[in-house]
């Protein structure tokens, strides 16, 4: 076994294993260049000339199509702009998905199962120092790349609202997602989880399929947070009619004679005689909507954004707490080994123990 790197020597590892990291990773880190910027360009594109030209066109519909005659619009450029507006939000909001995946096959699944992991560790540093280094990089590639892209899907949002009859609300689930910091915090969180699940299982394949279907459950428990993570508004109105508001509606009910609002789902409004002899027997002297306005947007997104970095930081802390385990029981062992691939990783670590 190759004697303790010394101090000079253990503070070149951290440059050289990025090096290591980007030369091996090249495909990807390519690969993800190409994505962020042929998606930038892309918003960049709708947020200008294909902005200003589907407005243009909808204001010739509403000009000269209000009546039942022929009229000329350039409805091309309103499916331009809609088809393109729908490809780039599908895009950004798949990017937590790819990060996983990747995290799981490549970044630790793939170097456990084929056993470079723990030549690495036996070689060169520390197994603690070389997942911190296998999780920094990326993050922040991962995290800059999809803020940007956030960031542009915004603008391009806010140019044409108003101005485009096919914009969604702010409230529209993929648009609010797309366009905030939400979806970058989500996209860190699943390269960290993916990182997690890839030295648990130590198969590549398997990794990659259970990063990405992990991904979803993580969005929906963030979608049902979401509205908790902030004090909401409330609007309130009489027998005769239902609360008016505009947003994220979190819940309804009944106003009590005493001023307590009682949570319901059912007859929120006096619709029918049913209904009304419900509320009657309820004691019903209104109804209420709790929701969040516009104003909410930026404190929903960087509520959500803090608890997913929250989350990343807990799961990084996982990942590193389980290598050291497992690789300090390998040392008192002598046959440990990370992951599911026991059997050709303990090998390969072996071989290459012994050819050090």
């Amino acid at each position: 076994m190759t004697a303790a790197l010394s101090a000079p020597a253990r503070a070149n590892t951290a440059p050289r294993q990025i090096r290591w990291l980007l030369r091996v990773h090249r495909p990807a880190l390519c690969a993800w260049t190409v994505l962020v910027v042929g998606l930038a360009a892309t918003l960049l594109w709708l947020w200008g000339p294909l902005t200003d030209a589907a407005a243009t066109g909808w204001h010739q519909y509403h000009a000269r199509c209000w009546r039942l005659t022929p009229c000329r619009y350039d409805q091309d450029a309103i499916l331009r702009y809609k088809d393109l507006h729908q490809y780039t939000t599908v895009a950004v909001l798949a990017v937590p998905f790819l990060a996983a995946a990747w995290a799981g096959a490549a970044l630790t699944g793939r170097e456990v199962e084929t056993g470079t992991a723990r030549l690495s560790w036996t070689q060169t540093v520390s197994p603690v120092r070389w997942l911190a280094t296998r999780l920094t990089v990326p993050a922040l590639l991962v995290t800059a790349g999809t803020g940007l892209l956030a960031l542009l899907h915004h603008v391009v949002w806010s140019a044409g609202y108003h101005r485009i009859d096919s914009v969604k609300p702010w409230d529209d689930v993929p648009t609010f997602y797309s366009g905030g910091p939400i979806v970058a915090g989500l996209a860190l969180a699943g390269l960290v989880l993916g990182a997690l699940i890839g030295l648990l299982l130590g198969r590549s394949l398997l990794a990659l399929c259970s990063s990405a279907l992990a991904v979803a459950p993580l969005w929906i428990a963030v979608h049902m947070t979401l509205p908790h993570l902030w004090p909401v508004a409330t609007s309130v109105s009489g027998r005769r009619a239902s609360p008016s508001y505009s947003g994220i509606k979190v819940a309804e009910g009944i106003v009590t004679s005493s001023g307590a609002h009682q949570p319901t789902s059912a007859c929120t409004v006096d619709i029918s005689p049913g209904c009304q002899a419900l509320n009657d027997r309820r004691g019903a002297v209104g109804f209420y909507t709790d929701y969040h306005p516009y104003s909410h947007y930026w404190p929903l997104q960087l509520a959500t954004t803090g608890a997913l970095l929250a989350l990343a930081a807990l799961l990084a802390g996982l990942a590193l707490w389980l290598v050291r385990r497992r690789t300090t029981g390998g040392r008192a062992g002598g046959t440990a080994a990370l992951g599911g691939g026991a059997g050709t990783e303990a090998g390969t670590g072996a071989g290459a123990g012994a050819a050090v």
